[in-house]
């Protein structure tokens, strides 16, 4: 029985000790529990990268197709009639203003010249007479020895004899001229192309001969797109120069293998209306080819300097975000914090991108991890040069 009563008490005792246990678990237990997540699951802010951004120069280009066309095309047509003798040039060779192309039978207009210098001759003889005539009648009137009637008369036929005589150094004039259109000269310097017309071939007045091509300089066509607003004010600015020729816009040629040509030209024609069938305004370029390098009709790129800025900021075009109202960047502040800031964007250039407004020199923008950047948040800022940045 004493043995029983004891093993009674110690089960008592150790059941009493485990009640004791659970009743200090629970009552420390919901004192640690908030700690210990708010210590062991707390992000670190996150890194980003950040440019310090101060003024610079930069000038906006763009790139458009166009076609090569020579400055002046001038068709060469005969101006008298007659049968064609002589080719005195080579085709597709440059020529001269002034050399002559074609010879045409000059026989029938020399011999046409001769009869009109001796009309001429006839008729300055006439005039000669009847200034005489006159002379006598005056002289004679004025003695009272002739009628008026008769010195009428003699001014009359004075008259006819200086409109005869102005009447046959017109028909020689004419002579003269046609007997010197039987050599066809070119109108201009240029590349001639190939005749029309063979020699012995009978020509009518007007007939096409052949087609000369300036080529120095080049006319360069192309298309401006309806809502490019920065070209189409450049290009108005540009027709509207100053005369003190201080304002020029430049454009560089880009062949089809990506060499660009060494001359550059210069934008001086926009059109003042928009085709609406294609929405664009047609401009044109002048570029000098000394060289004969560029080749009317050939297929190239331009190069139009647009705009030139000064003291002006321009960050990677990847920095730039949407935000509700409109585009912006977050700067990262001395504490390190992230502020979205507003900008006014102009022209992208080489995947930089130019801010008109919004920023200040020494701004720090962060240019890379500002994707889970929210505005206001503490970060991890890392700077980057701009020359890496670019």
């Amino acid at each position: 029985m004493p043995v029983f009563k004891n093993l009674q008490n110690l089960r008592g005792h150790i059941v009493l000790f485990s009640i004791l246990l659970l009743i200090l678990a629970a009552c420390s237990q919901p004192a640690e529990s908030p700690q210990e997540p708010k210590s062991a699951f707390r992000p670190p802010p996150p890194a980003v990268t950040t440019l310090t951004v101060k003024e610079r120069d930069a000038k906006v280009f763009n790139d458009y197709p166009a076609r090569i066309h020579g400055a002046r095309q001038v068709q060469v047509r005969a101006r008298v009639e007659g049968i064609l003798q002589k080719r005195l040039y080579v085709e597709g060779q440059p020529v001269r203003e002034g050399d002559v192309l074609f010879q045409i039978d000059p026989e029938r207009y020399d011999i046409a010249l001769r009869r009109a210098e001796a009309d001429l001759a006839n008729a300055e003889a006439s005039h000669a007479d009847a200034r005489r005539e006159w002379q006598r009648s005056i002289t004679l009137y004025e003695a009272d020895a002739v009628s008026e009637r008769t010195r009428d008369q003699a001014r009359t036929a004075l008259d006819l004899a200086v409109a005869r005589l102005d009447l046959a150094k017109t028909a020689v004039e004419e002579a003269r001229r046609n007997l010197r259109y039987t050599e066809v000269r070119a109108p201009l310097c240029g590349i001639t192309g190939m005749e029309t017309l063979s020699e012995g071939n009978l020509l009518e007045w007007g007939a096409l001969l052949t087609t000369i091509t300036q080529q120095d300089p080049v006319h360069v066509r192309f298309s401006l797109p309806e809502d490019d607003a920065a070209i189409q004010g450049a290009a108005r600015r540009a027709m509207g120069k100053a005369e003190n020729g201080d304002h020029r816009y430049e454009a560089t040629l880009i062949f089809s293998d990506g060499a660009a040509y060494d001359r550059k030209g210069e934008l001086d024609f926009t059109a003042s209306t928009i085709d609406p069938r294609t929405g664009t305004v047609t401009a044109r370029a002048v570029f000098p080819n000394p060289d004969n390098q560029l080749m009317p009709g050939q297929f190239v790129r331009i190069r139009v300097h647009l705009q030139s800025f000064k003291d002006i900021f321009m960050i990677p075009e990847g920095a730039v975000t949407q935000g509700p109202a409109g585009p912006r960047v977050f700067v990262v502040t001395d504490e390190n914090r992230a502020v979205s800031r507003n900008v006014t964007l102009g022209s992208a250039v080489n995947g930089e991108q130019i801010i008109l407004k919004g920023l200040e020199r020494g701004d720090r923008v962060v240019i890379m991890g500002h994707v889970s950047v929210r505005d206001g948040m503490e970060v991890s800022p890392t700077e980057k040069r701009s020359e890496e940045a670019s």
